[in-house]
């Protein structure tokens, strides 16, 4: 049985969960959200990452309807669109102690991106190679 130090020092706590708890949050309206976690690790989350994993019902289609990912990407591929405002963070604010709410300049808000979720989706190369294993 590994003690939780070890547990940190291998990226996760104990029972083999990923640490969830957030050391740090910097938040770039420009580029993304970066987070250091207690046990050490660093998520780093581009706009367009974060924005395309809006965790929201309107977003992944959990009402039964079309997830609003899909209609963004077909609007993206609009050949007649002239302009598009590039993506930015307007806003976020802390809901509760386990998540992160943004307000996007395209008008979304309603996705709240619990830090269990944000670590889940992590895309650095150590935490792809986890989930690979997994599989």
């Amino acid at each position: 049985m590994s003690s939780g130090s070890e547990a940190a020092r291998a990226g996760s706590a104990p029972g083999g969960l990923l640490e969830s708890e957030p050391e740090h949050i910097a938040l770039s309206k420009s580029k993304g959200l970066k987070i250091d976690w207690k046990d050490r690790h660093t998520s780093e989350y581009g706009l367009q990452e974060l924005r395309d994993a809006c965790p929201c019902a309107s977003c992944t289609g959990a009402h039964g309807t079309t997830p609003l990912r899909d209609v963004r990407e077909r609007a993206q591929a609009d050949p007649f669109q002239l302009y598009k405002p590039a993506l930015k963070i307007e806003s976020a604010q802390p809901v509760g102690h386990y998540a992160i709410q943004i307000n996007w300049n395209d008008g979304h808000n309603s996705g709240i991106y619990s830090f269990e979720y944000l670590r889940q989706i992590c895309s650095c190369p150590d935490c792809r190679r986890r989930r690979a294993r997994s599989v």
